[in-house]
C-alpha cells in the first residue's frame, strides 16, 4: 500500500527565463493551453493534450537545463519530429530505435529543457 494516495493529475514543473515567453512557445510547437499564470508566485500552468497532465512553468534567473525530461507518445515520430524541426525546435542527435519497442527522439525548448518524442514499436 502506497504512502499517500495520487491523484489522477501529475505536473511535469520545469525552470524557464519567461514564463510569459515560454507558454507562448508550448502553445505554439505543442499546443498546449494556457492554464493561468500566476505572476506573484512565479508560475504559470499549461494544459497538455493529456488529460490530466499539466505542465508547470517556475520562473528562475538563471534556471538549469534538464531539470526534467517529459515523454510525450505521439503516432508517427518522424512526422512529428519533421514538423516540429521545420518550426525551428533544436533536436539532441538521430531519433534511436529500439526495434520492436520503441523510438525516441530528444528536443530543447528555449531554454534547453530536454523532452522527447515516443513512438510505442510494440504494436501494444
Amino acid at each position: 500500500m502506497p504512502l499517500v494516495s495520487l491523484k489522477n493529475t501529475i505536473t511535469f514543473a520545469i525552470s524557464v527565463r519567461d514564463r510569459h515567453a515560454s507558454a507562448n512557445w508550448y502553445s505554439d510547437k505543442l499546443g498546449f493551453e494556457l492554464s493561468h499564470h500566476i505572476d506573484e508566485a512565479g508560475w504559470s500552468e499549461m494544459r497538455t493534450s493529456v488529460e490530466g497532465v499539466t505542465l508547470g512553468l517556475g520562473e528562475q534567473a538563471e534556471p538549469v537545463p534538464g531539470n526534467c525530461v517529459p515523454v510525450y507518445e505521439v503516432a508517427d515520430i518522424a512526422e512529428a519530429r519533421g514538423v516540429l524541426e521545420a518550426a525551428g525546435v533544436k533536436f539532441d542527435g538521430e531519433t534511436e530505435t529500439i526495434e520492436g519497442m520503441v523510438s525516441t527522439a530528444t528536443f530543447y525548448d528555449p531554454d534547453q529543457n530536454a523532452m522527447m518524442l515516443a513512438q510505442d514499436l510494440s504494436g501494444g
